[in-house]
């Protein structure tokens, strides 16, 4: 028996409940989101969550050659940084962000939390593997949406 070519009447239920598509939070509505990250296939989950959500523009950038000579400031409205590209640290670029005002948050496996505190109080480290729903609400919060009450 196959499921796909079952067409029993009892079915008929079930799909609409798949049909119906439920409201997806809209927390990055309208940003244009510059994704620093050198793992393909995290690239492109990162990208998808963040036009899901509403981003109007994503730019993935898999080493810093690439956002070199970019007006990050004017193109960007916020960014998602890992700590380590291809090998090369990613701080200075992000004391750069820092510097022009770009929100950003920072997406890594990166296991020394309290140096990045120490060095960049205020922004926040989302560690790997990281929920979808936790990366978008810190960049969210880092742009100066969503509500801090969860964390």
């Amino acid at each position: 028996m196959s499921f796909l070519n079952d067409n029993t009447p009892n079915c008929d239920h079930d799909s609409r409940r798949f049909k119906e598509q439920l409201p997806v939070p809209q927390l990055l509505d309208g940003l244009r989101i510059l994704v620093l990250e050198d793992e393909y296939l995290i690239a492109m989950d990162v990208e998808q969550l963040c036009r899901d959500h509403g981003a109007s523009e994503v730019v993935v950038a898999r080493d810093l050659a690439e956002v070199d000579g970019r007006k990050v400031a004017t193109d960007f409205d916020a960014a998602i940084v890992d700590l380590v590209l291809g090998g090369a640290s990613t701080l200075e670029f992000a004391a750069g962000l820092r510097e022009t005002g770009v929100p950003f948050v920072f997406a890594s496996g990166y296991s020394d939390a309290d140096e990045i505190k120490a060095s960049f109080p205020g922004v926040r480290l989302v560690t790997k593997p990281y929920s979808g729903e936790d990366l978008v609400e810190a960049v969210a919060l880092a742009y100066g949406r969503g509500s801090p009450g969860r964390d």
